[in-house]
């Protein structure tokens, strides 16, 4: 992912100067996330939101990649000013990390949480609580796959909560999907170890974890990344198909793992453009 900064021009940020800051960012759980092994920045999960001009009513949830062992920057606040740019209001999660020792299913607590929140709070933040999708890049694309697969797995024992995290629509861009074949090795090892049992691998193998009911999913990949390998999105697509979800997969012949960047030319961010037209969640001019 490093070599991801070189592509990220600073004139995007300049180009974005005039916009209104981000809100504060919320601390998912005031009273200390479940689990937490310190009370360090790395062991306190934050909410950003960010709020359109002319607000559409739906909302995502971004969630950016780095291999489990960083945030990368760079799929956070620009995409989040691109989503509202499209009338979408964002907000932008960073969760714990396999470098601060949390293990599956602690980033998948601070997603279901997050989802939680947003849709708790559809009112304040004047969006439609049927509206609110969620969109990951890389290992952020493998939790996003998480969310919609197993979202009971970041459940808390003995909680009750009547809001549902279920995303309504799901947006995974290069996504890491299997801990089985052609695996990200760091991904896997901030998830779920070294020595996982057979059981977590394929818990968290999210080809394996499709079943019906699942929301909308746009999904893209290049076929030279080599980061990442294509077959991740290919596997997920087909388990999409063979479980009846809707779903538009889209493969480009060109570009390394993390092309597309807020700043660069790419045709996926039209072709998802057209797809949320399609979903009825941007509407037309």
């Amino acid at each position: 992912m490093k070599s991801l900064t070189l592509i990220f021009p600073l004139l995007l940020l300049l180009s974005h100067s005039s916009l209104s800051a981000a809100e504060k960012p919320i601390v998912l759980w005031p009273a200390g996330a479940p689990g937490a092994l310190g009370t360090a920045p790395k062991d306190i999960p934050t909410l950003t939101p960010y709020l359109p001009e002319k607000a559409s009513g739906a909302a995502m949830l971004l969630i950016p990649g780095g291999s489990y062992s960083g945030i990368y920057e760079g799929q956070a606040e620009p995409f989040a000013r691109w989503l509202n740019e499209q009338g979408i209001t964002a907000f932008v999660l960073r969760y714990r990390l396999g470098t601060a020792g949390y293990r599956y299913p602690a980033q998948l607590q601070d997603a279901v949480e997050s989802m939680r929140q947003i849709r708790a709070g559809a009112e304040r933040w004047k969006i439609d609580s049927a509206r609110i999708g969620v969109m990951g890049f890389s290992a952020g694309g493998h939790l996003v796959s998480t969310l919609i697969n197993r979202p009971e797995d970041g459940e808390i024992d003995g909680r009750t909560p009547g809001v549902s995290p279920r995303p309504d629509l799901a947006i995974l861009c290069y996504p890491v999907i299997s801990m089985i074949t052609k695996p990200h090795a760091t991904s896997r090892k901030m998830l779920i170890g070294d020595k996982p049992s057979d059981e977590l691998v394929r818990q968290t193998s999210s080809e394996l974890q499709v079943r019906p009911g699942l929301p909308p999913c746009f999904l893209w990949h290049t076929s030279e990344d080599k980061l990442v390998p294509v077959e991740h999105a290919q596997l997920y697509a087909a388990a999409l198909h063979q479980n009846g979800i809707p779903h538009e997969l889209h493969l480009y012949q060109h570009g390394d793992h993390g092309t597309g960047l807020i700043g660069t030319p790419h045709p996926w961010f039209a072709d998802l453009v057209f797809w949320l037209k399609a979903q009825k969640w941007i509407s037309e001019p």
